[in-house]
């Protein structure tokens, strides 16, 4: 009871010292608003408009593998939206050096920001500058959202649509030199077995220009003409070729046997062969934009008006607190 008792008379005792003195806190409060509205409006702080582009990247990374993959064994779908892993991806090539450096380039941001290039860390305050208006999130629907702070609100959107554009060619660009590079090590594996197919093929032609086409039809043909023949000299002549034709039986049949395995071998390089041209050569969309920028008609800094509530908030609230330290300070001295 008697806790209750002093909460209530402090707080009490709180609120008479500031009906007391309310007059200089409102004026102090007065004081801050109009003085906050002053220094926040666009002569003291430019403004900066916002935009804002949205998409989904892709899941394909192969076009050979989407397009031309047994429908059964195909993993990935050209039109399908981004995933949580294509959302990290994409935000990991957004921060990337080099997609930043096209950025700059691009926009020719050093100058646009006005940063002093003979200063002592222009780089560094370039960086500065493009973290504050420039940022990359995840939405909640694992979409990615370029968002972009300008004074000039066309420029704004115009940064903002192209690093959308950036991001797509230099993703391309990175996929087409992984491509070319895997293309080229699938084509010399192409060309190599196309050339074991060719030497297989010549060495069964120099074994059918002695006779031999085809070992198991030639030698059961001789051996039926053997079983049947009575004439002597016929059967000595069959003989003969039947002994020609067993000295290249095993070649004949490592070749052939070897040439069914490498034709096979060849037919499924000459798809992936396929494949990585496709890679090379054609190329598709790596977003889909969900919404584009366009030069905003309403600043988005600085707010105002919540600049003026918080600051003359805060000033209401140390007035207040230190009010209290000197009427305690004058209790004490008393």
């Amino acid at each position: 009871m008697n806790q209750n008792s002093d909460f209530d008379f402090n707080f009490v005792d709180i609120v008479s010292l500031i009906w007391k003195h309310r007059k200089p806190l409102l004026i102090i409060g007065l004081s801050t608003a109009i003085l906050t509205a002053i220094f926040t409006a666009p002569i003291f702080i430019k403004p900066k408009y916002a935009a804002e582009v949205v998409f989904y990247p892709t899941t394909i990374n192969s076009i050979g593998n989407a397009m031309f993959t047994d429908l059964t064994q195909r993993q990935a779908d050209p039109l399908a939206f981004g995933e949580e892993e294509e959302a990290e991806n994409a935000l990991q090539l957004l921060n990337s050096s080099a997609l930043q450096s096209r950025i700059v380039e691009n926009f020719d941001l050093m100058n646009h920001y006005e940063i002093d290039q003979e200063g002592g860390s222009p780089n560094t305050d370039l960086a500065r500058k493009m973290k504050s208006n420039i940022k990359f999130n995840r939405t909640r629907h694992l979409a990615v959202s370029i968002n972009v702070l300008d004074h000039d609100p066309a420029k704004a959107a115009e940064i903002a649509n192209g690093i959308g554009n950036i991001y797509d060619s230099v993703k391309t660009e990175i996929q087409r030199q992984v491509s070319l590079e895997a293309l080229q090590i699938v084509e010399d594996e192409y060309k190599g077995k196309e050339k074991e197919v060719w030497d297989l093929r010549e060495r069964l032609k120099e074994l059918g220009k002695k006779g031999i086409t085809n070992y198991e039809e030639q030698s059961r043909a001789i051996s039926e003409e053997l079983y049947k023949s009575a004439n002597g000299a016929k059967r000595r002549e069959l003989q003969a070729q039947q002994d020609e034709l067993a000295k290249y039986a095993g070649e004949y049949t490592y070749l052939r046997e070897t040439l069914i395995l490498e034709l096979e071998s060849l037919s499924k390089l000459r798809k992936r062969y396929e494949k990585s041209k496709v890679d090379v050569e054609k190329t598709l969309p790596q977003k889909f934009v969900l919404t584009s920028a366009s030069p905003a008609e309403k600043k988005s800094y600085p707010v105002r008006s919540l600049l003026v509530l918080l600051v003359t908030g805060a000033v209401g609230f140390f007035s207040i607190i230190t009010l209290l330290i000197m009427n305690q300070l004058n209790l004490l001295k008393q």
